[in-house]
């Protein structure tokens, strides 16, 4: 039976990728990847991620044993890792700024969010550098109301882009509405208004603003990441 070391740089060779681009593609350190495709390590925790990239599982590559396809839908990407403000960040990683004590509305919105820094989300370079996000135009925000739901409930938290202000239709932006911040899905309309949309239609209708009432909203940024805990 091939070795782990074996089958990696099999795949590896028929995928094309270079050692330092599979490290970026499953955010794992090219040190990593170069100690299992020598052999000088015999496992990793990133191996499903690794095996996401050369499109294999981490099965066929400890075993080298190809399983009949089924029809998943879910993946498992390994435990997750633990970390507090103590740790040291990875060559990899980047803190982003959180603000968790002034809230980005998901309904009628809050107060103008002040300018201060105080805990941080970590990220993947990699993973920034894969939606074109530069890291000091990152901010992450707790949303608060239920006019995302289902797809933002009530705590969720959103990543936002502000160098990304214009407006995409379906995308969601966090916008500064007369003062307020709010999430919402944006559209064109004819002679440069704007459609707000939430996810919940039922209690929130779409908000359509033109002429003088669009100087209240200015676009903040773009939303590229969003995680909600059940």
């Amino acid at each position: 039976m091939k070795t782990l070391a074996q089958n990696l740089q099999e795949k590896l060779k028929a995928s094309g990728l270079t050692q330092k681009e599979l490290a970026e593609r499953a955010n794992i350190s090219q040190v990593m990847v170069h100690k299992l495709i020598s052999g000088k390590a015999k496992e990793s925790s990133k191996l499903v991620a690794i095996a996401n990239v050369l499109g294999t599982t981490a099965e066929e590559l400890i075993t080298g044993k190809v399983r009949a396809k089924v029809d998943a839908n879910a993946e498992w990407a390994g435990p997750m890792e633990t970390w507090d403000s103590s740790t040291p960040l990875n060559d990899d990683e980047v803190e982003i700024p959180f603000y968790m004590e002034v809230e980005l509305a998901a309904g009628h919105g809050v107060s103008e969010m002040p300018h201060y820094y105080g805990p941080k989300l970590r990220f993947a370079k990699s993973t920034l550098r894969k939606s074109n996000v530069d890291p000091t135009n990152a901010a992450c925000v707790r949303v608060s109301g239920n006019s995302m739901e289902p797809v933002l409930p009530n705590g969720s938290t959103v990543g936002v882009d502000t160098s990304q202000t214009n407006v995409i239709d379906g995308k969601m932006y966090a916008i500064n509405h007369d003062g307020m911040l709010r999430i919402k899905t944006l559209y064109k309309l004819p002679g440069g208004g704007l459609r707000l949309r939430s996810f919940n239609l039922d209690e929130w209708p779409d908000e359509r603003y033109e002429g003088d009432d669009l100087k209240q909203i200015t676009v903040i940024g773009k939303v590229f990441w969003y995680s909600v805990l059940l």
